[in-house]
């Protein structure tokens, strides 16, 4: 106990030992839906999912080692929900890469990251975007994410005529996933942490009760199958859409990064009276080097998690506590075979029992509530778009209204930067808009003139 004292400092920040452990538990409970999530999601773009499950639980854990070694902060690290998405729907499904070849991307994007931690132009870099589609980006991937989960559970379905219909509420399924989305408002209503991996354990159990969720276990086996796969010959052979593609996840792992290192930290009090983080380059360098190793196992970005607050209300202060989230993920390892059950299809026969015609959507009732409930939180950045001004809330509308309606990641963020520089321009505000946006713009129409 005294040299983890000494060597996080931790009577110096005014905790304890017993305080941080604690907290660092919590965090983990707060954030460790991820587990039953991340694979069910990889494996939409083909990918194994005992190997993804084995490689989101390693991943993680390097990134929180990573972060409290280097920084001594208490922000716990693991796959992104909305770079996971990214990855499978719009690089693998949309785009065409395989998944070898969205590793590839996501390991250039960790490493641009990781280079300009160490050389400190992750500032310079973010003043880039205008602050309208920074708040809106994410709020556009959590509805995203929110529109899949309401269709993984049946409760949106698709209908010939209008595209997208309410389900039949009569069945188990929809009925099942209700019931979990219930249970997890109310439990985090109530500041239960881990309120959100209660809620899918409740939904497994009363989804085996109905029949909804198959008995017998599916096939699960933790492999490696996915370490190391990486293919960079896709990348050189469509090198313009590598070059979207890792732009992408480099800003929004940038967005992601500072926006929970800021958040967290101001409720932790580590901000300074500028509003600097110390150690912040230590904590972005974490950030990277965890991306690049969660590429090499086989998973997509690894990133800071706000859920983090839930930690540091606990009490945690410095790096010790996510030093023990890291110990949680390793030790969730051993709960693959329930992973596994939360994360089974209904099948398409229960699909079909329905009545819904049309082309194979899959339903995961028990994993589809914590979409939801996860897409409402990312709501919030939502307050900060000033909508009174046009020239600024159009762009971040678009954002929104093209990635939910459009279903592409990458589409929403076009034309948000498209709408962003036209209307400005357009509108004699030409100056506010950095020079750079105006080339990403540029590079945006001339795709959609070219390539589709």
């Amino acid at each position: 106990m005294g040299m983890l004292n000494n060597y996080f400092k931790v009577e110096e920040s005014g905790s304890t030992v017993r305080r941080e452990i604690l907290g660092g538990a919590t965090t983990f409970a707060t954030m460790s839906y991820i587990i039953f999530v991340q694979p069910t999601v990889l494996a939409m773009a083909g990918m194994d999912f005992g190997s993804v499950l084995l490689a989101t639980c390693l991943a993680s854990a390097v990134g929180c080692f990573f972060m409290g070694l280097l920084s001594n902060y208490p922000f716990a690290l693991a796959p992104g929900m909305g770079q996971n998405f990214l990855f499978s729907f719009t690089i693998c499904l949309a785009m065409g890469f395989s998944w070898r070849a969205g590793l590839a991307i996501v390991l250039c994007s960790g490493i641009i990251f990781t280079a300009l931690s160490l050389l400190g132009f992750r500032e310079k870099v973010l003043d880039v975007f205008p602050s309208c589609l920074k708040n809106a980006v994410g709020p556009a991937i959590g509805l995203l994410i929110a529109f899949i989960g309401l269709q993984w559970s049946g409760i949106v379905v698709l209908n010939p005529a209008t595209m997208v219909a309410l389900g039949d509420l009569r069945h188990a399924a929809p009925l099942t996933a209700l019931l979990g989305l219930f249970v997890m408002a109310v439990l985090l209503s109530r500041n239960v942490h881990g309120g959100i991996l209660i809620g899918i354990l409740i939904t497994t159990v009363v989804g085996l009760a109905l029949g909804v969720i198959p008995r017998q276990l599916p096939e699960f086996n933790l492999s490696t199958a996915t370490f190391f796969q990486l293919d960079f010959g896709e990348l050189v052979t469509r090198w313009q859409d590598a070059l979207i593609a890792i732009a992408l996840f480099f800003f929004l792992d940038l967005f992601d990064t500072v926006g929970t290192l800021v958040g967290v930290g101001t409720q932790a009090g580590f901000m300074t009276e500028d509003g600097r983080l110390p150690r912040a380059g230590r904590a972005f360098l974490a950030d990277a080097l965890a991306t690049c190793a969660g590429a090499l196992c086989g998973t997509s970005t690894v990133t800071s998690y706000i859920e983090s607050a839930t930690g540091v209300a606990a009490g945690a202060r410095t790096g010790l506590a996510v030093m023990t989230t890291g110990a949680c993920f390793l030790a969730a390892i051993a709960l693959g075979p329930v992973v596994a059950l939360a994360g089974a299809n209904v099948g398409p026969e229960y699909y079909a029992a329905l009545g819904i015609e049309g082309s194979f959507v899959p339903m995961y009732p028990a994993v589809a509530p914590a979409l939801i409930v996860v897409g409402m939180f990312m709501l919030a950045p939502l307050r900060k778009v000033n909508w009174s001004d046009t020239t600024e809330s159009l762009p971040a509308f678009l954002t929104i209204a093209m990635m939910t309606f459009g279903y592409g990641i990458t589409e929403g963020i076009a034309f948000g930067c498209i709408a962003y520089a036209l209307i400005k321009a357009a509108t004699g505000r030409y100056r506010e808009v950095h020079p750079i946006m105006y080339g990403v713009a540029l590079a945006f129409l001339l795709r959609y003139a070219f390539l589709k």
